[in-house]
């Protein structure tokens, strides 16, 4: 029995069922986007952490920032006696916001945490209780953020019930059918139908779906969004939690759009591997919980935010936001060229900078999803040296997430890899 299988049976006997793993792979060691495992194989990353290590696996510059602030202390709970990181890490993030209004931060540790404060902190600003998101839309995995996700398998199936007065909206989603038209008519409806206006504290969305299959929200429709909210005092929370941190091409995907949220959620990449989540948004909004009423113990990690200060100067300073670009130019290009060769097995490919997908369908028929071809393809990447992951609703989109510092030879490596994949599979 090989390593790997040893310490997948020793996880198997003592993690809970309902926290998998994808592969059995376990890591030894992992530098930019290679990861090397215990028995010495090489995976070429697609995942990079699920979108948290932007900035590469191991950057000497984050462990020299985050072994200078371990040397000094690693835990002294910002709540109680903070430190100058976490109010440099705020400064930045507020600076760094898209938008002219004055902002404020608070930090928590996951993303989940970030979703859930911003609720509460739109709850007390507006005394309203009602909250809209979008089918599709993952949040997270506490029990409001399942309530707040619109997709069933795996996150919500068997954990209800969930929180009341959340309310989904189909989100727009041209490959699908699903216009910005006909989103913005059933928001109309369900004003109309299930809650008026003026008791809806918060709508969240996501500028691009993660789970829910790597779709962006036309700017048309964000804008659309920000036009409504304005007009019925409801606070616009966008979720940058995966789309954060230079991965769409710009520091925030709601840049796209040319609008400026209430609030918004960060996590992933924004400490390069370390624990770290934040609420950003207008300082009044944010200013309407009471001392004591946000944080939590860990939140703004002293490790995590001398990690987050190095992740924005390495973002700036390697021009990340210009990598992800030429990576999703690249990616695209080789994907198209496999959609054209399988025109009845790949339906789209679609990508905002470095967030990439490839959506697999049965004779080319976008009713038709192919979750089994899907399944196969991360399992045979992980057998081929390559680390891939699915995502959609439907469970039938390869998603592509490779770290921003990647170099292009050693991704194209990995698309040549994916390209015996489907090959073999085919």
């Amino acid at each position: 029995m090989s390593k790997n299988q040893q310490l997948q049976q020793r996880k198997d006997a003592v993690f809970a069922r309902g926290m998998g793993n994808m592969a059995a792979v376990y890591v030894d060691h992992a530098k930019n986007n290679e990861i090397w495992d215990v028995e010495g194989r090489r995976y070429i990353d697609f995942a990079a952490g699920i979108a948290v290590v932007n900035t590469g696996h191991s950057h000497p510059r984050i462990q020299a920032a985050v072994a200078e602030q371990l040397g000094r202390f690693s835990h002294t709970c910002a709540m109680v006696t903070p430190y100058e990181s976490a109010v440099a890490l705020a400064e930045k993030l507020v600076e760094l916001a898209p938008g002219d209004t004055r902002k404020k931060a608070i930090f928590v540790t996951t993303g989940a945490e970030a979703v859930e404060n911003a609720v509460k902190i739109a709850r007390a600003h507006t005394k309203r209780s009602g909250v809209i998101a979008f089918n599709g839309g993952f949040h997270g995995r506490t029990n409001m953020t399942m309530g707040l996700t619109g997709k069933v398998a795996p996150y919500k199936a068997g954990f209800g019930p969930f929180p009341g007065e959340i309310y989904h909206l189909p989100y727009p989603n041209e490959y699908h059918g699903v216009t910005v038209e006909q989103s913005l008519k059933a928001l109309d409806e369900l004003f109309h139908c299930d809650i008026e206006p003026g008791r809806v504290a918060a709508l969240i969305i996501e500028p691009v779906q993660g789970e829910g299959g790597f779709y962006q929200a036309p700017p048309a429709f964000l804008q659309q969004l920000r036009t409504l909210c304005d007009q019925h005092g409801i606070v616009l929370i966008c979720d940058e939690i995966q789309t954060g941190f230079a991965r769409t091409g710009k520091l925030f995907a709601t840049e796209y759009a040319g609008i400026e949220p209430d609030l918004m959620t960060m996590a992933k990449g924004i400490a390069g591997g370390f624990p770290l989540a934040a609420v950003v948004g207008k300082a009044d909004i944010m200013d309407a919980a009471n001392p004591g009423g946000l944080g939590g113990t860990y939140a703004a990690s002293p490790l995590a935010c001398a990690a987050g200060l190095e992740v924005l100067n390495i973002i700036e300073e390697e021009q990340l936001c210009h990598k992800a670009l030429a990576l999703g130019e690249l990616m695209n290009k080789r994907l198209s060229e496999l959609q054209a060769k399988y025109p009845h097995h790949i339906g789209q490919v679609r990508n905002l900078g470095a967030m990439v997908a490839m959506e697999l369908v049965h004779n080319g028929d976008v009713e038709q999803p192919n979750a089994e071809l899907t399944r196969a393809m991360v399992a045979k990447g992980i057998e081929k040296g390559v680390i891939l992951l699915s995502c959609g609703v439907r469970g039938n989109v390869i998603r592509f997430l490779p770290p921003l510092t990647s170099p292009l030879d050693v991704v194209g490596e990995g698309l040549d890899l994916l390209e015996q994949v489907l090959a073999e599979l085919i």
